[in-house]
């Protein structure tokens, strides 16, 4: 039930809605069941199917473990609501599912949800009509729809090396006046430079079906890259923009309980409840998500790469992502990353919750306030579970300022300054990270690994047995007869003839002689 993981790019929502109703419709088990002493065939239990969905969201390499019984029973109502199932009797489009003996059964045909072929915002104002006016310094040629996925890469490393050659050489001999370089190219840069780095770790050819190069602010990222802390976190130079004092409080509180808790603080049964539920409550109350509404695809699109084997990708891309925001909403995401993360593992921290643990309790409170998109959306909250999930784990990381970003966005300057390169949009001037994906492969060579791998299992098996000492000889012999008997070529290959297997066996156990032997006394008789 591991299901393939959905990869980067646009509407990955939609097409995660698609396979998982695919994947329910063709692998939930039907058979017959009576109701009010009626009996009706290839149908389910609500019961049923939340147990069956609820095993195949959290075995599913794109939700995980984080998912809860209740996020399954809402994800069946909605399948309620679009007609993905339907009660005994044909009804639908309510919500009106619990988790009881309710039958439910699928319709004819499962509705899909189409894709939408582009961005609504990008539909009037492609990337085309950005730079139609060739003055303009907004020319990102690099973020076009026709662009293949590798023209990021606009200088390659040799003629990155050549270029260098040739601007020293040219700096001895001549000494030309550099160009003036404006505030509005500076922003042109950044924005064009975490852009390309962006599309680049997604793999993805376009950048947009994802995000709208409009929407990327390039003030929001400068001042997110220098006014930091010195663990990271951004401080606002407008106060008034900040947590208020009492909730800041309240997570300096949890976020290092017991120490914080001094005796100025109540400290009654219940207190850090109490404390909990106003940091939650202010969140909750917020207007839009931090990750703000217009980003919700692009970071819907990274959850693609939450993978073990490229987990070090989604990192990059997420700490590329964070950046786009308004500094309020990155500061405030790293404040809540940092205490959730504490709190989760704190030891000493009482349970605030009857019924589930800090972690889970964590997740599924913070999680709509952390990703959300501004219409409903099917899968919506538990594709912002699964991200809060990783988030915590590797907020860290995430959340810290990327020093090659800074690195590239000066050398583009310094060559834009000494007009080796005309427009701050062009190609980067920089080697791109490089990233090492999974190699597709044919069905034969799929087969031909199986084979060679089970094969491989299956020899350390016998070779196992053969070298345990421990095993008496007896088991040994039954085993290996057994395991002949299961894989006889194996078997023949590593015991060609008679000999080699006698071989195996020879060294029998000898019986040892009692060291004392007593001679038995022949007794007399006493006549003679």
């Amino acid at each position: 039930m591991e299901g393939r993981a959905v990869p980067p790019g646009p509407y990955r929502a939609t097409r995660l809605w698609n396979e998982i109703t695919t994947s329910f419709r063709a692998g939930m088990p039907l058979r017959k069941h009576r109701q009010h002493f009626k009996k009706y065939g290839n149908c389910f239990t609500a019961e049923e199917a939340v147990d069956w969905l609820y095993d195949l969201l959290r075995n599913n390499n794109n939700f995980g473990p984080e998912v809860t019984r209740q996020q399954t029973l809402q994800l069946l109502r909605k399948f309620l609501k679009n007609h993905v199932i339907e009660d005994i009797k044909g009804r639908w489009g309510s919500e009106n599912l619990d988790d009881n003996s309710q039958l439910f059964r699928f319709p004819a045909n499962s509705p899909l949800k189409s894709l939408p072929r582009r961005h609504p915002e990008l539909r009037k104002n492609s990337i085309e009509n950005f730079s139609k006016d060739k003055d303009s310094i907004f020319k990102l040629r690099n973020l076009s729809r026709r662009t293949p996925k590798k023209l990021g890469l606009h200088f390659s490393q040799e003629n990155i090396e050549k270029m260098n050659h040739k601007i020293i050489h040219e700096d001895q001999e001549n000494s030309v006046d550099n160009r003036e370089i404006s505030r509005e190219d500076v922003e042109e840069v950044w924005r064009s430079v975490i852009l390309i780095y962006l599309q680049t770790i997604l793999g993805v050819p376009s950048l947009e079906e994802v995000v709208n190069p409009k929407q990327v602010v390039p003030q929001y990222v400068m001042y997110n890259m220098t006014n930091t802390s010195k663990h990271g976190i951004v401080i606002l130079q407008d106060k008034s923009d900040d947590l208020p004092h009492w909730v800041l409080s309240a997570m300096k509180c949890l976020a290092n309980w017991p120490r914080s808790n001094d005796l100025n603080n109540p400290t009654y049964v219940g207190f850090e409840r109490d404390v909990f539920r106003t940091i939650a409550d202010y969140f909750l109350d917020l207007p839009e998500p931090l990750l703000t509404f217009e980003y919700y695809e692009l970071f819907v699109s990274i959850l693609g790469l939450l993978q073990p084997h490229i987990e070090r990708v989604a990192i990059d891309a997420l700490q590329l992502c964070c950046l786009l925001l308004p500094p309020t909403n990155r500061r405030k995401l790293q404040l809540l990353m940092r205490m959730i993360s504490r709190m989760s593992q704190n030891v000493d921290m009482p349970p605030l919750h009857d019924a589930m643990g800090t972690r889970s309790l964590m997740i599924h409170t913070f999680s709509r306030c952390v990703l959300c998109c501004a219409e409903e959306v099917d899968l919506d909250e538990l594709l912002a579970t699964r991200l809060v999930s990783f988030l915590m784990d590797h907020h860290q990381e995430i959340l810290q300022v990327p020093s090659y970003l800074q690195t590239a966005v000066d050398k583009h300057l310094d060559y834009l300054r000494k007009g080796y390169i005309k427009n701050p949009g062009d190609g980067l001037i920089v080697p791109l990270p490089t990233y090492s994906y999974c190699r597709q492969i044919s069905a034969q060579e799929f087969d031909e690994q199986k084979v060679s791998t089970s094969q491989a299992a299956i020899t350390e098996l016998l070779e196992n047995i053969i070298k345990n000492k421990s095993l008496p000889l007896k088991e040994k012999r039954k085993k290996l007869k057994q395991f002949q008997k299961e894989y006889p070529l194996i078997y023949q290959k590593r015991f060609p003839t008679m000999e080699s297997e006698a071989v195996l066996f020879a060294d029998k156990p000898t019986i040892k002689q009692p060291m004392l032997i007593l001679k038995k006394t022949k007794f007399r008789s006493l006549r003679y």
